[in-house]
């Protein structure tokens, strides 16, 4: 069963979720505070965490910056409808997904299920990748069995989807990937587009691998890798 932290200050939400969730194999723990919700997070190791941006004490995007300074678990956080600046700030401080209210249950479920099993590594994708222990590159070494990044042997704290995204690009060095494709890889069809969202990401792991340069912009297509290979010496 999966453990999942809501923190809403919306009890009659919280109960109505709690009762749905359960369907799935899911065990929601609401907290109507962020102190409460701190407390939780303390004492239980939560697969996921379902943050609202509007809460007493402080907002959503202050909880967030918190969370992420001890784990990294998905995050996804539930945004007024219509508001792309919450999404925006919500992306750039380590959110994995967004929702905006009102929304559908099932909808919710959907996205908690497609970021626990990326935040587990347990995709078909990755299942399906014959990739090497360790893949050098100029400044920057991979390790997908500990997922692990490594910038001049430092490691480097990212997000899943931060860590998803490089081992995307680094799967076909040189190719040139655009938004939409980058965001059905990530994130699935099934979710709401939003290209300024890859965006955010290019900015937040580029200011993570620094010094290392691995991620170029392709004007007007979209990213690629373009670390030098060290251990082919491509």
């Amino acid at each position: 069963m999966n453990d999942i932290l809501l923190i809403d200050d919306d009890e009659r939400l919280g109960e109505l979720l709690i009762e749905y969730a359960a369907r799935f194999d899911m065990k929601i723990t609401a907290a109507t505070t962020p102190s409460a919700a701190f407390v939780l997070q303390n004492e239980v190791d939560h697969d996921a965490v379902i943050l609202d941006v509007m809460l007493p004490e402080m907002d959503g995007f202050e909880v967030c910056r918190r969370i992420r300074e001890s784990s990294d678990i998905p995050i996804i956080m539930l945004t007024a409808r219509g508001e792309t600046t919450d999404r925006v700030v919500g992306l750039e401080i380590g959110a994995d997904d967004y929702l905006p209210k009102p929304f559908e249950p099932r909808e919710l479920v959907a996205r908690l299920q497609s970021n626990i099993k990326r935040y587990r590594g347990t995709s078909a994708r990755l299942k399906r990748e014959q990739t090497p222990s360790v893949r050098r590159f100029e400044g920057l070494s991979l390790h997908p069995e500990t997922q692990e990044v490594r910038v001049d042997d430092r490691v480097v704290d990212l997000t899943t989807m931060e860590y998803d995204f490089l081992m995307l690009l680094a799967e076909e060095p040189g190719r040139t990937w655009s938004r939409d494709d980058i965001l059905g890889r990530l994130k699935g069809t099934e979710h709401e587009l939003f290209s300024r969202s890859v965006d955010i990401l290019v900015s937040r792991l580029r200011a993570k691998l620094k010094p290392a340069t691995p991620v170029k912009t392709v004007r007007g297509t979209g990213y690629a890798f373009v670390a030098r290979r060290l251990d082919t010496g491509t």
